[in-house]
C-alpha cells in the first residue's frame, strides 16, 4: 500500500476550505486508517484530511501519554467538528506536519467544547482542555484553510518566511 503524502506549505491546497463529510462509508474508513498510519509515521499528534490532499472535514488526534507513546485506543477520529464553546487562554509551542521543522508559541483557548461525528456518523461531544484543546483548534483551523503560522506576529511571520526561503535555496 502506498502511504499518503503530506502536503507542505506553501501548497495552495492547504488554503482550501474543506467540505463537510456526508457519506460515512468504507472509503472514509480507509482514508481515516491511512491518515492514522501517516500521522504515526511522521510523529504527528494530529492530522487533518486536507494535509493529505483530501479536502474533507475529517481529522485525527492522538495525544501521547506521559512517556510520549501514542496508543490507538486514545485515537480520536473527528468528522465535521464544530467548536461550540471556548474558554480561557493557553500559550503552547506548536508545530505542524505541513510546516516541517518549525515551532512557535501560539495563543489559543484553553478549554473548548466540540460536537462532531465519529467514523460511523454518530454524533459525539467532547470537552477538551490544554494539549488536547490546542490540538483540536490547530486541526480544525486546517479544515478552514488556516495554518498556525497565520497566528504569528508580523515579526515572527517574517522570520518564518525568511527561514523558509533559506531552506529552499539550493
Amino acid at each position: 500500500m502506498i502511504m499518503l503524502e503530506v502536503i507542505t506549505y506553501p501548497n495552495p491546497l492547504l488554503r482550501q476550505i474543506s467540505k463537510p463529510v456526508e457519506v460515512f462509508d468504507e472509503e472514509l474508513h480507509d482514508l481515516l486508517d491511512e491518515m492514522y498510519d501517516v500521522m504515526i509515521a511522521k510523529n504527528g499528534v494530529g492530522i487533518s484530511a486536507i494535509q493529505v490532499a483530501k479536502p474533507i472535514r475529517a481529522l485525527l488526534i492522538c495525544i501521547p501519554d506521559e512517556e510520549g507513546n501514542q496508543h490507538k485506543e486514545n485515537l480520536l477520529e473527528v468528522i465535521n467538528p464544530e467548536i461550540i464553546e471556548k474558554n480561557g487562554e493557553i500559550i503552547f509551542s506548536e508545530g505542524c506536519l505541513s510546516v516541517p521543522e518549525f515551532y512557535e508559541d501560539i495563543k489559543r483557548a484553553n478549554t473548548i467544547k466540540i460536537t462532531y461525528q465519529d467514523r460511523f456518523g454518530k454524533s459525539q461531544e467532547i470537552v477538551a482542555t490544554d494539549y488536547l484543546a490546542v490540538a483540536f483548534q490547530h486541526e480544525i483551523d486546517h479544515l478552514n484553510g488556516v495554518l498556525f503560522i497565520d497566528k504569528l506576529s508580523i515579526v515572527k511571520r517574517k522570520k518564518f518566511e525568511k527561514g523558509l526561503k533559506q531552506k529552499h535555496k539550493f
